[in-house]
């Protein structure tokens, strides 16, 4: 009697003092607290994790699952009106400080009702991990957050699996709790879902006519030096990514950072939640510096240099795969005359990870179904400025594209960024948690990342702990990148 079931934003109901006897409750706490939790990490979560409860021995873990199987089955059964198999998937998790479960529907086949028992001590909603609720828009996609239910000890909450059941448990925010949980899904007939809805992917163009001026105006001059290029190429050919250090000139670098501190620029928040979260800059609100260096990345110098630094034929000018004859870190003279040598410093151009041939795009942009990334056949590119700060994320979807293409991301802003933090772009091969590569944020640095259609990136969920750095650096609260993708 004391269920409270709710409609809305899906259907979803909070059951208080759900086990009978506190003594019950506090000794299945203590079985599950005894079980072996592994960690999980991937784009969608942080968390420890035990085994299936499935087969498990212990009395009062065995009990639970008895009861969710029988009494408590036929009673959601009545209240939902779905058939429930006489089954459950059951496991249990911890979440600890900065743990999260961001946004996701929980639709897998034959999944019909989620369930989350708390076993926690005394909670507030400061000390995050709430369940958020999401109302959704006519695309069935997740809109805002309008319900948090905090949890509570001994309380079952339990909702209808549907393409519109998006939710998500907060970041958590003590340092001292720990939220222990018993969660699973029953399963009954397949509900037919909607055809997922496909976005409209960042606008791609062919490359602005611009000459080589432009590049001994922005790029440090030892990028420049044919000698460099055809390590660099070597390096890149070898590893598909290469992390280029002090890439810009450092009074344009300088420059281009304090143009983005400016009040003027207008950011909008890119969404889906089950997709992303970040801002993006509106580029008619630009300074002329950031509209500027924009058209750099854009311009057909770029293009023929990237073609340099990577091998890939991203310019009419760089030679093809027909021209192997032309030998090992061949490069087209990005200037049209013999290069300037300045002191050849040693070019730092690696990514601090274990480079196994990566590559994908995450969100940035996605191709039409079944659509060629580039009708025309002539090398294009897409791109956005963006800014990242505390929970901000993308994730790893089922509608993102997955084609051949260079990722291109510069950096600024990023002094004393923690990779603790988040922030991160991590590269992991298609359907698995493993990272490939991970490209950490640094200041003046210009990441290549070479993809394949068998891999997939996100940007790592930005925790609580970068707030910490508004200690050294009292209005950074994150950083931001430009982000390009450059198609062949």
């Amino acid at each position: 009697e004391a269920a409270a079931v709710e409609p809305a934003p899906f259907r979803h109901g909070v059951i208080p003092g759900f086990l009978a006897g506190p003594a019950f409750a506090e000794a299945l706490r203590d079985e599950l607290l005894g079980l072996g939790f592994r960690g999980r990490r991937n784009d969608l979560l942080s968390l420890r994790q035990s085994e299936e409860l499935g087969g498990r021995p212990e009395p009062h873990v065995a009990a639970l699952r008895h009861a969710l199987c029988e009494e408590f089955r036929a009673w959601l059964s009545a209240v939902t009106q779905i058939e429930l198999e006489p089954t459950v998937d059951i496991s249990c998790a911890k979440y600890e400080y900065t743990d999260v479960l961001l946004c996701h529907d929980d639709e897998l086949e034959g999944r019909r009702i989620a369930f989350i028992l708390y076993l926690v001590p005394p909670w507030e909603e400061s000390d995050g991990g709430t369940l958020d609720l999401y109302s959704t828009d006519e695309h069935f996609q997740p809109q805002q957050i309008v319900k948090s239910l905090v949890p509570s000890w001994n309380t079952l909450v339990f909702f209808e699996v549907s393409p519109v059941s998006f939710h998500q448990a907060r970041s958590f925010l003590s340092e001292e709790k720990c939220r222990l949980s018993v969660s699973g899904w029953f399963h009954g007939p397949s509900i037919v879902r909607p055809a997922r809805c496909m976005e409209v992917p960042l606008p791609r163009s062919p490359h602005i006519p611009y000459d080589h001026e432009i590049l001994y105006e922005w790029i440090n001059l030892v990028y420049l030096d044919m000698d460099s290029q055809a390590q660099i190429q070597e390096e890149f050919e070898e590893r598909s990514e290469i992390l280029l250090k002090d890439f810009l000139k450092k009074e344009k670098y300088q420059l281009l950072c304090e143009a983005l501190e400016n009040k003027d620029v207008q950011w909008s928040r890119r969404g889906p939640a089950n997709k992303r979260v970040y801002e993006t800059a509106e580029e008619d609100s630009l300074p002329d510096i950031l509209k500027k260096f924009l058209q750099f990345l854009r311009s057909e110098a770029l293009f023929l240099l990237l073609s340099n630094f990577t091998g890939l034929k991203l310019h009419f000018l760089a030679p093809s795969d027909d021209d192997e004859d032309a030998g090992e870190g061949r490069a087209a003279d990005t200037a049209g005359h013999s290069s300037p040598k300045p002191e050849q410093e040693e070019t730092d151009h690696h990514a601090d990870s274990n480079p196994h041939q990566p590559d994908q795009p995450d969100n940035i942009p996605e191709a039409q179904d079944g659509e060629t990334q580039n009708g025309s056949g002539a090398p294009v590119c897409a791109g956005e400025l963006r800014r990242w700060t505390h929970g901000h994320y993308t994730l790893v979807h089922d509608t993102q594209a997955t084609e051949f293409a260079l990722d291109l991301l510069f950096f600024c802003g990023c002094e004393d960024w923690d990779p603790e933090y988040g922030g991160f772009t991590s590269y992991i091969a298609k359907g698995e948690d493993e990272e490939l590569l991970t490209v950490n944020p640094e200041d003046n640095c210009l990441a290549l990342v070479y993809r394949d259609k068998e891999t997939m990136k996100f940007v790592k969920y930005i925790n609580h702990r970068s707030l910490a750095r508004l200690k050294k650096h009292a209005n950074r609260t994150g950083f931001w990148d430009f982000s390009f993708v450059y198609y062949e």
